[in-house]
């Protein structure tokens, strides 16, 4: 019986070590291709993105549809979703709400909008969260590997499950989906991305005159 015992815990202790060993590859496995994928930006001076997004929630009936662009050129950005903008010169960053008719301004290290912020959407993986490997996959014809983000603090996001779409060929991000904590999946989909085009500066300006009757709000 000793002996069978002995056996039993040395077939458990090999069993937990081949799963640990599993989840370590796994997380080694997404740490590499999130590594090449942030080189490959941090290797642009700048870049210019479109993306299409759909907001999902079955319990509500929610199905809508939203599209996107972005410029980013260093710390500056300039990102519109639906009707609303949010530009970045580095120091200071404005976020208008069309249908507010409000301007929100905060410091650029303040923000915290993933959803129309160009330059947080293409490195949120890069602080604040565990990752693990998923699968390889595809997007139409194209081979790609999935990979989830779990945020460290979770109790200070409205979210608990990122999954990350990149493409096996390019190195690319192809696709973002954020599982809300409330049963919604906002689906970001990359469909357009240029490398290093050339950006007018005025991109990164706030002009008040284009925003006449909206209010000014600093945060």
């Amino acid at each position: 019986i000793c002996t069978r015992k002995h056996n039993d815990m040395k077939f458990l202790l090999a069993l937990f070590t081949l799963i640990s060993f599993s989840t370590f590859a796994q997380d080694a496995k997404s740490q590499a291709i999130l590594d090449k994928l942030s080189k490959k930006m941090k290797d642009q001076s700048s870049f210019y993105i479109e993306f299409s997004v759909n907001i999902k929630n079955s319990a509500t009936g929610t199905d809508q549809n939203e599209t996107g662009k972005g410029w980013v050129e260093g710390d500056k950005f300039y990102g519109s979703f639906g009707d609303n903008t949010m530009i970045s010169n580095g120091t200071k960053t404005w976020i208008v709400i069309k249908e507010e008719k409000t301007v929100y301004v905060t410091d650029a290290d303040d923000e915290d909008d993933e959803m129309i912020n160009p330059k947080k959407l293409m490195s949120l993986w890069e602080s604040g969260f565990k990752n693990k490997y998923g699968k390889e996959t595809t997007i139409g014809s194209e081979a790609v590997d999935l990979i989830y983000l779990y945020p460290k603090s979770p109790g200070s996001v409205d979210y608990h499950t990122i999954k990350l779409y990149v493409s096996k060929s390019s190195g690319e991000l192809r696709k973002v989906v954020l599982r809300m904590k409330d049963g919604t999946d906002m689906t970001y989909k990359l469909t357009k991305f240029t490398t290093n085009p050339t950006i007018d500066s005025s991109k990164f300006v706030y002009d008040s005159r284009k925003y006449p009757g909206y209010t000014e709000i600093d945060g």
